[in-house]
């Protein structure tokens, strides 16, 4: 019988279904869609998001196929000013090996994350939409609409806003509208327009109001109100910047709101990534969040298969939910206010788990049950990130001062106490670091 069943192959689905495969867990992952994703939308990604996939092992990848974010260019009539950029600059450092929001196409997130799934053995299954499901006390059974029916001990959906699972489960969204504006994202091919600026018009009526370069491609992004596809985007184009569309290879449209569930968790039933919050696009925050839900949930999913603790599986919400609210209440502020500010705001390097009930000990040397674990250079010349990367606990073993239990999430658990916790599931390593 199945392990988990995932629903989704967007990253959310993609990083969970690699950590649960890492763990040697039986999975399935089924998409309603007939083949991946094939735009931009969720172009950056934060440096705690880069450390997640620097230990999955596919952060090269994700660093040469990215950009730093570019200035903007300001367009008023026949002028154009460089402007700022709403990216940092930040050389990286030991304990920042990521400083920078790197920006990278979503289609192409997905492929290397989907490369990483299948040399671990996974395969998505396309054509496969969810629609219906029924739990016990022993696990849940899923039917699709190829009319195959699926038994599995979990099920999670990954399957984006208008997640099918949610509904099935009676789940609500709860939040607003940010605004009343219907908004078009699109993928272009615009011949001779300066690649080295993201262009902004913000007065435009009959064209894009914004046009970002991206990188590995040809294309630029828009973004512009409907009124422009009601238009034509060629035409919208052709009159704002004088040059000619060739190709359009994606559209979709969206609002600016901020919505999220008030459960993670229904039985056997787990909402993660965009299924349970919502979010607008300024700040970069709605992919990143969504990976970090994954990258929480599978290391869980595993150990409780493992040990059969299943209680492990409630300080996902526990965890999660807060970080989520938290994150939605700045990317509306962000909207709201129009600020262009980023870096520590929206870079999640200082965010963690403080109220977890999995903490235990005392704060030492400015480090915390709950914290985010840094990087660092060790005595015998290694990264610590080199011994973070296998799927259990690891002991940071310090002569003069308390141990350290890092999660397999790389978050502290632990501060002082020599015999570990056992819910991690698999032996834990222990690394001496002075």
């Amino acid at each position: 019988m199945t392990q988990v069943l995932i629903v989704g192959a967007g990253p959310t689905g993609l990083v969970l279904g690699i950590e649960l495969l890492r763990r040697g867990v039986e999975i399935r992952l089924v998409e309603k869609g007939s083949a991946a994703f094939e735009g931009s939308r969720g172009k950056g990604v934060q440096p705690r998001t880069l450390e997640i996939f620097d230990l999955i092992g596919v952060a090269e990848d994700m660093v040469a196929s990215s950009r730093l974010y570019p200035r903007f260019k300001l367009h008023a009539g026949p002028l154009g000013l460089p402007l700022f950029s709403i990216g940092s600059r930040h050389q990286a450092t030991v304990d920042r090996p990521f400083p920078n929001m790197l920006m990278i196409p979503q289609w192409r997130t997905n492929e290397i994350l989907l490369t990483r799934f299948t040399e671990l053995g996974g395969r998505v299954e396309y054509d496969s939409a969810l629609v219906g499901i029924a739990q016990s006390p022993e696990g849940v059974t899923a039917e699709l609409a190829t009319g195959e029916t699926i038994k599995a001990d979990y099920i999670v959906g990954c399957d984006g806003g208008r997640s099918t699972l949610r509904s099935l489960l009676g789940v609500e969204m709860f939040g607003t509208s940010l605004d009343s504006k219907t908004m078009v994202v699109a993928d272009l091919e615009i011949e001779d327009l300066d690649r080295e600026f993201w262009h902004v018009w913000p007065l435009n009526r009959t064209g894009p109001a914004l046009l970002c370069p991206l990188p590995v491609s040809n294309l630029f992004q828009l973004a512009s109100s409907s009124r422009i596809a009601e238009a034509g985007l060629e035409a919208g184009v052709r009159r704002t910047t004088g040059q000619r569309v060739t190709r359009v290879a994606w559209q979709s449209e969206y609002r600016h709101q901020t919505r999220m569930v008030d459960r993670y968790r229904v039985g056997r039933a787990f909402l993660s990534g965009d299924a349970a919050h919502i979010h607008p696009p300024s700040g970069a925050q709605g992919l990143n969040t969504s990976v970090q839900d994954a990258w929480n949930l599978g290391w869980k999913l595993a150990a409780s298969i493992r040990t059969g603790d299943d209680g492990l599986l409630d300080t996902y919400q526990k965890e999660r939910l807060p970080i989520a609210a938290a994150m939605l209440k700045l990317t509306g502020a962000l909207h709201v206010n129009a600020s262009l500010k980023r870096g520590d705001l929206t870079n999640h390097l200082s965010l963690g788990y403080p109220d977890s009930p999995l903490n235990v000990g005392e704060a030492d040397d400015g480090l915390a049950p709950g914290d985010r674990i840094a990087d660092r250079l060790l005595p015998d010349g290694s990264r610590l990130f080199d011994h973070l990367r296998h799927t259990g606990a690891t002991q940071l073993v310090r002569r003069n001062s308390p141990h350290i239990l890092i999660r397999p999430d790389a978050y502290v658990a632990e501060i002082g106490r020599r015999e570990v916790a056992s819910y991690f599931g698999e032996a834990v390593r222990k690394v001496e670091i002075d």
